[in-house]
């Protein structure tokens, strides 16, 4: 019998917002499909996890987790600059502007580029929630033990 209290392995079906500190709002299913995941899974940061441990079906908790529980500290390492030249002739160049490069093994990675000096642009690989501290809201709707 499953007492419905979350615990590593469990199967949750929930609802989530993920706040900044100024109230913007970054992610949200209260409008949408709730969210399901296996706790351990690596579906959510270990941070956010921690904060579901021990909540039960019914739960509505709003948590303060800080960057290093979150994504983590921006890493002076992910900002990279690169010449003009190995951008797209094409490619309208601004900071803001999000581009996506491939990786080592070929995978996706996205940066937004941050500045632009003369022939230079500064590119930043940091996840874009790094060094921020977030706001995370939870409604418990189901929990399930453990296969």
């Amino acid at each position: 019998m499953s007492l419905g209290i979350i615990a590593d392995g469990s199967r949750v079906k929930l609802h989530f917002a993920l706040r900044l500190a100024d109230g913007q709002e970054v992610d949200s299913t209260f409008e949408n499909d709730a969210a399901e995941f296996s706790v351990g899974d690596g579906n959510l940061p270990e941070g956010f996890e921690e904060c579901l441990i021990g909540l039960t079906t019914g739960d509505h908790k709003t948590f303060t987790v800080p960057p290093e529980k979150a994504f983590g500290q921006p890493n002076p390492q992910n900002l990279q600059e690169m010449k003009r030249s190995d951008f797209p002739v094409d490619m309208p160049v601004a900071p803001g502007l999000m581009v996506s490069f491939a990786d080592a093994q070929g995978a996706e990675l996205p940066g937004v580029i941050s500045s632009i000096e003369g022939d230079y642009v500064a590119v930043d690989f940091n996840h874009p929630l790094a060094g921020k501290e977030l706001h995370f809201e939870v409604q418990i709707l189901e929990v399930k033990d453990a296969d």
